[in-house]
């Protein structure tokens, strides 16, 4: 049987059991080992998506585990692999495909929020959204290869170079994995953080790590820079305060990239954009080269995801799992699905 894990809506989930689905032409069956709950896991939870999800809804993309079942036509996979998926199925069609853009696709279905996700024990997905994982790369730290696939996505789009100066405004996961990823290409990098736990574990990393509230940050980093500014501004933390920050601490002809969702319209100052010739840079997921590049990073240990993996619980405990991570006290748990065994 195959036990899933179902959003019903009002921070509400069901967990239960049904056949697992076998794979049709084209696709395979995962045990899924582990699954990540991420920010969007959670504004889904909170009912923030609820116009999006059609509920009973299995949610979770971050995912890792070994392939259980073949489809028909399925080349270049076998059973026992282990592997996890780029959650994006783009139409092929439409002006942003045509463009290149499929990571972007006008229909995109990311799978695990329009389609159901990886917060069960088997999974059946098209084989074409798969990514091979080495072999003695742990499970467990091979979730965290999707949002590793995240910052390393945010990076190349900013140009970030050996030698510049980054901050990241924000230290929750993806802030975290920005600040790592960025500091593999030499730079500097300062992280803002007000949480100090989250502060803390960002110095453990070997970021500078600042709090915004007893620092002159605009001061901060005039020095550190001398007299210049950042090249890159990450702005993670989804705060009008956060946008507000980032303009002043750009350097001429430096770059703003927006990580965050915001769910509102913000001020941002525009003579400052003019006056110093700033860029303002979208990022919304990843290309198949970030992801392969993700699992290079995880692997090779450049990126020490297992610092960031508060805790791993049963996949009958997803619930608690939702509320501790809603409390602020963890940075990354993982729900084990049971394919690690």
């Amino acid at each position: 049987m195959n036990r899933s894990a179902y959003y019903v809506g009002d921070q509400t989930f069901v967990v239960k059991e049904a056949d697992p689905v076998p794979p049709g032409p084209g696709q395979v069956r995962i045990e899924v080992a582990y699954t990540g709950i991420c920010g969007t896991d959670l504004h889904i939870a909170h009912g923030a998506m609820d116009q999006r999800v059609q509920r009973p809804a299995v949610i979770g993309h971050e995912m890792s585990g070994r392939i259980a079942e073949l489809g028909a036509g399925v080349e270049g996979h076998r059973v026992g692999d282990p592997v996890t998926v780029m959650p994006l199925d783009w139409c092929g069609d439409c002006p942003a495909c045509r463009a290149g853009h499929t990571h972007i696709c006008h229909r995109l279905n990311f799978v695990g929020i329009d389609s159901p996700g990886a917060m069960q024990q088997s999974w059946t997905v098209p084989a074409r959204i798969l990514v091979p994982l080495p072999e003695g790369l742990s499970l467990a730290h091979a979730a965290l290869v999707e949002p590793t696939a995240v910052a390393v996505h945010d990076v190349r789009r900013s140009r970030l170079a050996a030698g510049e100066h980054a901050v990241v405004i924000g230290a929750g996961p993806v802030g975290l994995l920005i600040g790592t990823v960025a500091r593999t290409t030499g730079a500097q990098v300062t992280v803002l953080e007000l949480d100090p736990r989250r502060r803390q574990l960002a110095a453990d990393l070997g970021l500078s790590a600042v709090d915004p509230a007893t620092v002159d940050v605009a001061g901060y980093v005039h020095e550190v820079t001398g007299g210049a500014g950042a090249e890159v501004v990450y702005e993670v933390s989804g705060s009008a305060a956060g946008v507000r920050t980032a303009t002043d601490l750009l350097a001429v002809r430096g770059r703003l990239v927006v990580v965050a969702i915001h769910p509102a319209p913000r001020e941002v100052d525009l003579h400052r954009i003019f006056w110093r010739e700033l860029e303002v840079i979208g990022v919304r997921v990843y290309e198949r080269a970030d992801y392969v590049e993700a699992v290079r990073l995880v692997h090779g240990g450049q990126v020490p995801v297992d610092r960031l993996i508060s805790r791993i619980v049963p996949l009958t405990e997803v619930a608690q799992a939702f509320e501790a991570l809603a409390t602020g006290g963890d940075v990354k748990v993982l729900i084990d699905c049971g394919g690690d065994a």
